[in-house]
């Protein structure tokens, strides 16, 4: 973003010192939050499913996987940036809490669904051909104005707070399991959490759009004039502590009345979630002070330059330096490589999903320009992805899924959003609902098509090494 601002505008964006501030503030939130997580959820709950998963009981082990999915997504944090977005951008027709309950329970439904999955053997590639098949087929039957905000959520769905526990879950299970393999079984979690809301979601629109009087605009109710800053400090902290809540009763009600066990640190497990809800209400001031005027402001400079070729850019380079640094990829490559005995290199993987990213990005920006339909190019990418998974090797594909959910972060989500609203709102015929939205979704199928292509590449090379090695010996007999 510097490097636009400095070299390719030349110029200080208006209001510099509230964006720099914005920014700062995200950072020091992530920081906490992040934090926060490790010191408090993360371990209680990586201790409760290792101990549910050595009981080896299907009635714990499945609740456990619901609730902890439908907690962990309602109070993630790039979900509540694009469902306020959805809000604002539909006039009160999208309900931004009804459309982050929606998610949540389809990732709590399909937590359940996977790990029954791991427990019973079904293998991952025919559920997602025939899951994906439902998605094409609802997005030709969906409104236009919610088929790109269906497909941003499956991507914003697993992240940060999600992505460690469910893998954790995943591999857990495949690791206990007699017959179970750690790398076809284990993973896919994560690539079913970022499907199922997608159909979740595109109903969601069918019933809204259909049957749903038109919404209201949303405007600022004047409570920031009003309350003094410590009393609007205290409103919203109280608004963030009740999102975060139902993730925090989970992972206690599990500890105390299902395993009936206290808790190892209770004083620093109670500053933890102390920060998570502190390090969650920076990260939602900082987006509306810095990153998200930030995203608007650049997609009106760059569209007043008239270069096309210096909008795709910007998309492509923010989109391969975030994901080269996100946490969650670099968290998945690495167990990955450890799974694989090294067969599969953690720095390979990255690079591929951070250009698979760069790719998508750039598609989905080309997309808004020239004004082409979302469904068709999107549909056609997927399909793409359906005749790659058929040809590749069935044990890399749970993983390729996988790391298209792990591309996005809290910081990529709010900016890539706000490019595409900003985009769309700078374009002349172009609507900020159905254009705006949508770039997380090609972020998010882009690095599938990247791995799995990788992974043919890779069986093609040993059929021919083997082919040669066989015509060696051949001659050599």
């Amino acid at each position: 973003m510097a490097l636009f601002q400095l070299v390719v505008f030349r110029q200080v964006p208006d209001d510099w010192y509230a964006i720099l501030g914005g920014l700062v503030i995200v950072a020091v939130g992530i920081a906490l939050f992040l934090e926060g997580l490790e010191r408090s959820v993360f371990p209680v709950g990586k201790s409760i499913t290792n101990k549910l998963i050595r009981s080896a009981s299907l009635w714990k082990i499945l609740p456990f996987c619901f609730l902890i999915g439908f907690a962990a997504v309602i109070a993630e944090p790039a979900l509540l940036s694009v469902a306020d977005q959805a809000e604002v951008v539909s006039e009160g027709q999208v309900d931004g809490f009804v459309f982050r309950l929606v998610i949540a329970v389809s990732v709590g439904a399909v937590m359940v669904l996977g790990a029954l999955r791991v427990f019973l053997g079904w293998p991952l590639h025919r559920m997602l051909l025939i899951g994906y098949g439902v998605v094409l087929i609802l997005t030709v039957s969906s409104p236009p104005e919610i088929a790109s905000l269906a497909y941003d959520s499956g991507g914003v769905t697993t992240n940060i707070v999600t992505v460690p526990l469910i893998a954790a879950i995943g591999i857990g299970m495949a690791s206990s399991i007699t017959g179970r393999s750690r790398l076809r079984d284990g993973f896919g979690l994560v690539a079913l959490c970022v499907m199922v809301p997608i159909v979740g979601v595109q109903l969601y629109g069918l019933v809204v759009y259909q049957f749903g009087s038109p919404g209201e605009a949303v405007v600022a109710n004047g409570t920031e004039d009003v309350l003094p800053w410590w009393l609007d400090l205290m409103v919203g902290l109280v608004y963030v502590g009740r999102d975060v809540l139902p993730v925090i009763l989970v992972v206690l009600f599990f500890q105390f009345v299902i395993l009936r066990r206290r808790l190892g640190n209770p004083i620093q497990a109670t500053v933890g979630f102390g920060m998570v809800v502190l390090g969650l209400y920076g990260f939602i001031v900082g987006l509306e002070l810095g990153l998200i005027p930030m995203g608007r402001q650049m997609a009106e400079q760059l569209i007043e330059t008239d270069r096309m070729f210096l909008v795709v850019a910007f998309g492509v380079l923010i989109g391969f330096a975030a994901t080269m640094a996100e946490p969650a990829l670099i968290a998945i490559a690495e167990e990955a490589e450890e799974i694989s005995e090294k067969r599969l290199r953690a720095g390979t993987l990255r690079l591929l999903v951070a250009c698979g990213v760069a790719a998508g990005i750039g598609i989905g920006v080309l997309r808004i320009l020239t004004g082409a339909p979302f469904g068709l190019v999107i549909a056609g990418l997927y399909l793409l992805a359906m005749v790659l998974l058929l040809l590749a090797p069935k044990q890399h594909v749970p993983l390729a899924f996988d790391l298209g959910g792990v591309t996005t972060s809290e910081i990529t989500v709010p900016l890539i959003t706000a490019l595409g609203i900003g985009l769309a709102a700078a374009v002349p015929g172009r609507d900020m609902l159905v254009d705006g939205f949508g770039l997380i979704a090609f972020a998010s199928v882009g690095p599938v098509i990247a791995v799995l292509s990788y992974a043919l590449l890779i069986r093609f090379s040993s059929v021919r090494a083997d082919s040669s090695r066989t015509d060696v010996e051949s001659t050599e007999a």
